[in-house]
């Protein structure tokens, strides 16, 4: 199932919190124009690095099943005062 929501929390180095609701649909979508870009220049550095451009199906694959399998992660990075709390539903 594909995540729908991203929730970032924080603290900032003074003490106060930071709570940020993402919605993955609609972030998606507004970037999705990009892959414009990304494809051919993804093609170009395939032949700059010699890489066959018949492993990229399998990356975006890969892809595609790491993002499937977000929901329910969290990650948490603290250091120092400041901390974050990144949870996928």
């Amino acid at each position: 199932m594909m995540p729908y929501l991203v929730t970032v929390r924080g603290r900032r180095s003074d003490g106060r919190r930071l709570r940020l609701y993402v919605p993955v649909l609609p972030v998606l979508l507004v970037l999705s124009p990009l892959l414009l870009l990304a494809v051919p220049a993804g093609l170009v550095a395939c032949v700059v690095l010699r890489v066959s451009p018949a492993v990229v199906p399998a990356a975006v694959r890969g892809a595609g099943q790491l993002m499937w399998a977000l929901p329910g992660t969290r990650f948490e990075i603290e250091q120092g005062r400041t901390a974050l709390l990144i949870s996928v539903r």
